[in-house]
């Protein structure tokens, strides 16, 4: 095995050091109660639509030392196997409602609004889930798609998106160009762009994507009972979900809201290097970005998603993609009376962190990792909220992975 697959770096968010609240991004009001009960009661009308559960691994807690683990299993979201459906299903009803905030929204009153045009058609990049959560929406809503995917998609993931009758095709260049050509194709033909990253004079419709995520939150509040988490790692590409996680946890909790730590792929660590460089500004990644992390494979933050994130979020992470396999493995393999979670090369990064910075048995880079540990304050009274945002959407690699010795 190769010395840097389990590598993990960390650093504190330097940003909040200064106390001073007065440049704080304002997009928090964005994520209110009364926003995230219509975001709620939409997908609360969405064919399929049922809570996910969110498995309680007191086994795996006890064995690493810790006293509670949640994780939220975004396997049985919609039936896409992965949570992008909530935020894709909550932009496509804005842009059909017209940005209307005052209208109710719902399946059967969106599918009356469509009628018979034929033209209406959805463009979006993709690494593969948001791809295949527009286009399982446009279906449902009797719309076409276009989904543009990076260079080394994996087929298995193109075929999945085409199974909802868009138009798939995978572009010679990066994430970051596959989101150029979609928004440049938009412009040209007069299809709707759903991207769920944001840029100048495009943050609309990534910032309704966010908002659908908040039933994440919605879900998981009730589902808690009452526990509050102390630690809230969250997986970052575009950084969409994680910002708003991060929002909606500050509207619930407030004074009591957990650390957040944000997590990434070594290879594609530009929320990393933003933080790292201290100035507020969001950094890329270019070139080729080499994970197995298909969805978290983003070179570029989101401007609506780093303006939440650099003000609120304690900590950042990356990770080598043995980190998220050994993730994957102890989500297959549940220790006593723990739920098998299956989850993907996405989604199971933040496990993989977490039981790593806590292993006691770890050699190779033990002071380094249990020094990681200690600046997170993660300890025996540690309650830490995990969502897994992905099963296994390459199913030969999860096997290869999770059952390979």
């Amino acid at each position: 095995m190769d010395s840097h697959v389990d590598e993990i770096f960390g650093i504190r968010n330097s940003l909040l050091s200064s106390g001073d609240s007065s440049g704080k991004s304002t997009g928090l009001g964005e994520f209110s109660a009364a926003t995230r009960k219509r975001v709620h009661a939409l997908h609360c009308s969405l064919p399929g639509y049922s809570v996910t559960p969110l498995r309680h691994l007191r086994g795996l807690a006890s064995k690493i030392g810790i006293a509670d683990i949640w994780v939220k299993d975004e396997s049985f979201r919609f039936g896409l196997n992965a949570f992008k459906g909530l935020g894709a299903s909550y932009a496509i009803a804005m842009e059909l409602s017209h940005e209307d905030e005052q209208q109710d929204l719902s399946f059967s009153g969106l599918r009356e609004s469509i009628g018979s045009r034929n033209s209406l058609c959805f463009v979006t990049a993709t690494d593969g889930n948001h791809g295949r959560a527009v286009a399982w929406m446009a279906k449902q809503l009797g719309a076409k798609s276009v989904v543009y995917m990076p260079r080394g998609s994996e087929q298995i993931r193109v075929d999945a998106i085409r199974s909802f009758g868009a138009q798939v095709e995978v572009l010679d260049g990066t994430y970051d160009d596959a989101v150029a050509h979609a928004a440049n194709q938009a412009a040209q033909l007069g299809w709707k762009l759903i991207q769920d990253t944001a840029w100048q004079d495009y943050t609309r419709v990534p910032l309704r994507i966010m908002q659908g995520y908040s039933t994440l939150l919605t879900e998981i509040f009730d589902q808690l009972k009452g526990e509050v988490p102390t630690h809230v790692f969250l997986q970052a590409g575009v950084g969409s979900m994680a910002a708003a996680i991060q929002a909606v946890l500050i509207d619930i909790y407030g004074e009591q809201t957990p650390k957040v730590v944000i997590v990434e792929p070594i290879a594609a660590d530009c929320f990393y290097k933003s933080a790292e460089a201290e100035d507020g500004r969001a950094r890329s990644v270019v070139g080729h970005l080499d994970t197995s992390m298909a969805g978290l494979a983003c070179g570029t933050p989101s401007t609506s998603a780093w303006d939440i994130l650099k003000d609120y979020s304690e900590f950042f992470f990356k990770c080598a993609d043995g980190i998220t396999e050994q993730g994957m493995r102890v989500l297959a393999n549940p220790v006593g009376a723990d739920e098998k979670i299956i989850s993907g090369e996405s989604g199971a990064v933040t496990t993989g962190l977490l039981v790593a910075l806590m292993d006691d048995n770890k050699t190779a880079n033990k002071s380094d990792y249990n020094s990681l540990a200690s600046m997170l304050s993660l300890g025996a009274d540690s309650r830490v909220l995990l969502i897994s945002t992905e099963g296994d959407t390459d199913p030969e690699n999860y096997k290869r992975v999770t059952y390979d010795p």
